[in-house]
């Protein structure tokens, strides 16, 4: 038997038994919280349309797609009448008047960067990890002495402050770590009349054991949640109490993880930045047609172009380039790997080593997807290190060139200045550089 006192109470691992029993402590105690925008895309076309979210039967979705895209948010109308927030268009539910708002994802980012400011009037950037567009995370468990008041009132304070200043709605999680805190969000928020879930360590038995279906659990997937019902676990009490080295021999590390969480642990601190040791970038596309082997050479072109550019920006090199091809109908496909001699930031040899890869792996089958990506990025030295067999001046003026179409596209826009080849019919530069993340700005 052995004694941990890590985590802000202490718990014993019986190694006979694989079971954890509990010694809660107060002392030390973190405060946690997890604020998400309700709706948040549906409720910002709202707001700009002068609608109530409440009373409007809202669709945020790019009816100039295809009847199989997905729409991105809906109404809390909406939702209370039963439509899913995520669904194919094809598949909306007949007998509402549909108002469909084509995204727009430069508004939203705008919108949610007013959110971040606002919850900085109340805690330090360092305390708060931004999760997603329309959630974060904020570590309070300093802020509550300083503001005099309860967590759960300060956390209202927050969100009625973010509701006067951006007009939007936002819910939130409260709990001693992360983990209680997202699962107080998802779980219990929903049916707390403030909005407000809340679950700590001394809730664990009564609140988070009786979950069921796992899938509920921030993690916890539909495939994840098969493999745990196929070993008989379908409720947090069963995943609490599972043997550990069944859990482990089965999931590797995350089946300890997967025993601590449900057991309301998790040490994760939210001032402990995550640095990854290999940087690496990428670009990928899914393209609007199957394209010809011989089309698909451009679009690999121009995703070259685009990740150079980007590598450029940031000051980094890379020796090592990926290309990633799926064929249509799901017919498979290749992801290919190849170091380079040394570390470049020039687009044309990038490019080659690019076009090699995917020469030599490609078949003649129709291609959907297209992905390419360069590791082991290093950031640039003052010193070139020059090619040897290659001229040094046309080198030099190759450089400049780019450097020279980055800063022309950082300051006018990406297709302010195109390849001629952007002007075909199978290009997809251009329209690509009107999103943000697969939709329109």
């Amino acid at each position: 038997m052995w004694l941990s006192t890590k985590c802000v109470h202490c718990y014993y691992f019986d190694e006979d038994s694989s079971e954890i029993v509990y010694n809660i402590h107060t002392m030390n105690k973190k405060v946690i919280t997890v604020i998400d925008l309700k709706a948040f895309y549906s409720y910002v076309e709202c707001l700009d349309r002068g609608l109530d979210p409440w009373t409007t039967p809202l669709v945020v979705g790019d009816r100039s797609r295809s009847v199989n895209t997905i729409i991105l948010s809906v109404t809390p109308y909406l939702k209370s009448k039963g439509v899913p927030s995520r669904v194919r268009m094809k598949d909306l539910p007949k007998g509402f008047n549909y108002i469909f708002a084509t995204p727009r994802m430069e508004r939203y980012i705008e919108k949610s960067c007013e959110v971040i400011n606002t919850f900085l009037e109340f805690v330090s950037e360092e305390d708060m990890h931004v999760y997603s567009i329309d959630e974060a995370f904020i570590d309070l468990t300093s802020y509550v002495p300083y503001y005099k008041k309860d967590a759960k009132q300060l956390v209202i304070d927050i969100i009625n402050r973010v509701k006067e200043k951006t007009g939007l709605q936002a819910t939130a999680g409260l709990g001693d770590n992360f983990f209680l805190a997202k699962v107080a969000l998802d779980v219990f928020a929903k049916k707390a009349k403030d909005g407000i879930g809340e679950l700590y360590y001394e809730d664990v038995e009564k609140k988070l054991w009786p979950i069921t279906p796992l899938n509920k659990i921030w993690g916890i997937g539909p495939r994840l949640e098969a493999r745990l019902n196929r070993l008989g676990m379908h409720t947090m009490y069963d995943v609490a109490h599972a043997n550990r080295d069944l859990m482990r021999n089965k999931f590797g590390i995350m089946g300890d993880q997967l025993v601590d969480q449900a057991n309301g642990i998790d040490e994760s601190d939210i001032h402990e930045k995550y640095e990854p040791k290999e940087k690496s970038l990428s670009f990928g596309q899914t393209l609007p047609r199957d394209y010809k082997v011989e089309e698909t050479r451009l679009i690999l072109k121009e995703l070259c172009d685009d990740l150079a550019s980007k590598m450029r920006g940031e000051n980094m090199k890379t020796d090592l380039v990926g290309v990633a091809i799926g064929y249509s109908s799901d017919k498979g496909g290749f992801s290919k790997q190849m170091s380079l001699l040394r570390p470049t930031d020039d687009t044309d040899e990038l490019y080659q080593a690019i076009i090699d890869l995917y020469n030599r792996n490609v078949i003649n089958l129709p291609i959907r997807q297209v992905h390419i990506s360069f590791g082991h990025l290093n950031h640039v030295h003052n010193i070139e290190q020059l090619d040897l067999f290659k001229d040094p001046k046309k080198q030099e003026e190759r450089r400049n060139l780019q450097l020279m179409m980055d800063e022309i596209h950082n300051k006018y826009g990406k297709n302010i200045l195109l390849r001629a080849s952007a002007l075909t019919d199978y290009s997809t530069a251009r329209e690509r550089h009107e999103f943000i993340g697969g939709h329109k700005k």
